[in-house]
């Protein structure tokens, strides 16, 4: 969900991506290449997300990624789960809340 939220913003290579994942997140969240690069892969295989290479200011290729069409009815999907999960969480944590919202 985090990958396909930060490319709703624009493309981006892996690098780029671990960066706002761990600078949005106050320096919570820290997304190593072992984690980022299979899951990229996964993303791209069921078609949620499209690559490809392009020359970096520096001059080595970079391979950017990008949100496709199905990635963003997907992220929609995985927001409504995160949302459900939370709201579970959360019913667990504070149960008087919960009883008191009925």
């Amino acid at each position: 969900m985090l990958i396909l939220q930060v490319l709703q913003w624009g493309p981006c290579h892996g690098y780029a991506l671990s960066k706002v994942i761990r600078t949005n997140s106050g320096e919570i969240l820290k997304v190593d290449t072992g984690s980022l690069y299979p899951a990229l892969h996964r993303l791209e295989h069921k078609g949620w997300i499209a690559a490809e290479w392009k020359v970096s200011e520096l001059g080595p290729r970079l391979r950017v990624y990008r949100l496709t069409k199905s990635g963003r009815k997907q992220l929609v999907v995985e927001r409504c789960r995160w949302s459900q999960l939370t709201e579970a969480i959360e019913g667990i944590l504070n149960p008087a809340k919960q009883e008191s919202g009925s």
